[in-house]
C-alpha cells in the first residue's frame, strides 16, 4: 500500500471526527485566507482559491465561514496575517516527511513541530533536504465499487489525468495540478462520487516498513496532522501487505 494513499485514507476518516470539533474548518479557513491573499478573492480567476473553497464545501463548511475567510485574505477583515512555511525532516526508519504549514507565529510553530519529530524518534531537517523527493499532484480517491476501471480510465485520461491506479479496493486518479479541476468536473459530471480529493505531494520512491516502524511513522503523521498550523503532511513510506495485516491485528 503506497504511503500517500494510506495516509490519504486515514485522513479522510479522521477528518469526519476532527470536523465535529472544528479543527478541519479552522485549517480550511487558513487555506482560503492564504489563497485569497496571494491570488485575490475571485475563485474564477484564482485556481488555488477555487480548490480551497471546494475542500471546505466537501466537509460542509458554512458559506458565511468561507466568505469571512476570503475577506480576511483580501484584507477586508483582520486576521489574514499568515505565513506559508515548508518544514522537512525524517521520521522513524529514515522516512522523508514534508509538512505544509500556515502560521501567524513562526517562533511558536517551529519548536512545536521540532518537538513532535523528536518525540517520535525523528528529526527536523534543513530546507530542501527531502522536498526534492516529492511531486505535487492532484489525487481523487474513488471506491472501486462505484465505477468500472476501464470506464474510469477512459474518462479520466480524456479529462487530462495522468494515471489511474488501483490501491486495494480503491481507485486513485492522479493529475497535474493544472488539470485537477477539469478532472474533478469530469468525474462529477459522470456521477462518480469520490471518497477523498486533494492536491498532495506524492513521493517519487517509497521505503517499505515493517509493522513496528509503520506504527511509529503513522503516530508521527497523526501527531503532525493534528497540529493546528500543519495543513498537510506527506511521507515516502510504503506498508507491505504482511506488515499491514500485523498492524490491523494489533
Amino acid at each position: 500500500m503506497a504511503g500517500h494513499s494510506h495516509w490519504a485514507g486515514i485522513k479522510h476518516k479522521k477528518a469526519l471526527i476532527d470536523n465535529k470539533r472544528g479543527k478541519v474548518w479552522s485549517k480550511l479557513s487558513r487555506a482560503i485566507i492564504v489563497a485569497a491573499k496571494t491570488g485575490g478573492g475571485d475563485p474564477d480567476t484564482n485556481l488555488r482559491l477555487r480548490y480551497a473553497i471546494q475542500d471546505a464545501k466537501d466537509v460542509s463548511m458554512p458559506k458565511d465561514n468561507i466568505e469571512r475567510a476570503i475577506k480576511k485574505g483580501t484584507g477586508e477583515l483582520e486576521g489574514g496575517n499568515l505565513d506559508e512555511v515548508l518544514y522537512e525532516g525524517y521520521g522513524p526508519g529514515g522516512v522523508a516527511v514534508l509538512c505544509e504549514i500556515l502560521t501567524d507565529n513562526r517562533n511558536r510553530t517551529a519548536p512545536e513541530v521540532k518537538k513532535i519529530f523528536e518525540l517520535a524518534g525523528g528529526k527536523l531537517g534543513a530546507t530542501g533536504c527531502v522536498a526534492w523527493m516529492f511531486e505535487r499532484k492532484g489525487i481523487v480517491i474513488i471506491d472501486a465499487a462505484q465505477t468500472d476501471e476501464e470506464q474510469l480510465l477512459e474518462l479520466a485520461l480524456e479529462a487530462g489525468a495522468e494515471d489511474v491506479k488501483t490501491v486495494d479496493d480503491k481507485f486513485e486518479v492522479i493529475s497535474d495540478p493544472d488539470n485537477f479541476a477539469a478532472v474533478q468536473e469530469a468525474l462529477a459530471a459522470a456521477g462518480i462520487p469520490h471518497e477523498a480529493c486533494e492536491l498532495s505531494r506524492i513521493p517519487n520512491d517509497t521505503i517499505d516498513l515493517d509493522a513496528e516502524t509503520a506504527r511509529k511513522v503513522l503516530q508521527l503523521m497523526d501527531q503532525l496532522d493534528d497540529h493546528d498550523d500543519v495543513q498537510k503532511v506527506a511521507a515516502n513510506f510504503n506498508i507491505p501487505e504482511q506488515a499491514l495485516a500485523e498492524l490491523e491485528r494489533n
